[in-house]
């Protein structure tokens, strides 16, 4: 497959100067830089001034201050002052615009995003706060990580689906495909552990709301309908196999600590309790010997 690099030129490589959480308390300087800085509300609401231009923002905006764009935040309501993440950036170069910029189709420097977006941005902002809190190996490659996907995000959110159509057509399927696979791989793996759909997306860099979406799509089914599936079977394979152990041991086996839970769930997908399920087979086993 011949894979149509439809967003950038050359490579998609950016530089990171620093990544921040802000409380805005009082006014700040009108400057500029010679960078791309990219202020993303957290929580609050404020006002911006961007080239002259004065723009309300609250939780979910997305600012946009490209090279030489005079900037600065203003606050408005200091019972609800604005929380605000923030990254300077250069070294990238997306096609139809300057290099460095991130240009929209009517010149706006404010996004305002819809509720999937807004959730997958600020997963990766508090992930690069979290990071930058850290002191573990690596933490600047990890801001690179989630900034390159905030950026192709976002410019997802500009280019419309007309510009890609035919992009979209011939990948979306294949991408959701892989994304499903990844997680029965983790759920086939993992079932005997702890698991949460959070878990999940936290893992894959991706929203629970969109796992369980297109999951559905591809397997006509939930994540944890998937997961329970899995842990079922597991468990009849164990009765079978193992006739002396308790349902107590089997359900933990299978991730369950709940007794109870665990013979409810088997009893709704099997029919029958799990001892009467183990008898009868064995049952029917010896019979046919």
């Amino acid at each position: 497959m011949v894979i149509d690099y439809d967003l950038t030129y050359n490579d998609f490589n950016p530089t990171v100067f620093y990544v921040s959480k802000c409380k805005m308390t009082k006014n700040g300087v009108y400057h500029d830089h010679d960078y791309t800085e990219l202020a993303y509300i957290l929580s609050g609401k404020g006002k911006y001034l961007v080239d002259g231009v004065e723009y309300d923002v609250s939780a979910g905006d997305l600012v946009i201050c490209n090279p030489g764009v005079m900037h600065t935040h203003i606050v408005s309501n200091k019972d609800e002052p604005t929380i605000e993440f923030i990254t300077g950036f250069n070294n990238f170069h997306f096609k139809n615009m300057a290099q460095n910029s991130i240009e929209t189709k009517d010149g706006a420097c404010i996004i305002h995003t819809n509720a999937e977006l807004k959730q997958e941005l600020m997963m990766h902002c508090y992930a690069m706060i979290s990071e930058k809190e850290s002191c573990n190996v690596g933490k600047y490659f990890m801001f690179k990580t989630h900034l390159m996907q905030m950026l192709l995000l976002i410019m997802r959110e500009i280019v419309s689906a007309d510009d890609y159509e035919q992009s979209k057509c011939s990948f979306e399927s294949y991408n959701k495909n892989y994304a499903v696979k990844q997680i029965i791989n983790y759920l086939n793996e993992n079932y005997n552990q702890k698991i949460s759909l959070e878990q999940i997306a936290h893992n894959m860099y991706l929203s629970p709301v969109y796992i369980s979406k297109i999951f559905k799509e591809e397997t006509g089914e939930s994540p944890i309908n998937y997961l329970i599936k899995i842990r079922l079977e597991r468990a009849s394979d164990i009765l079978l196999k193992s006739d002396d152990s308790s349902i107590r041991s089997i359900a933990n086996q299978v991730g369950y600590e709940d007794v109870y839970h665990f013979s409810k769930l088997f009893k709704k997908y099997y029919g029958i309790s799990p001892l009467y399920y183990r008898k009868r087979e064995l049952e029917k086993r010896a019979s046919n010997q």
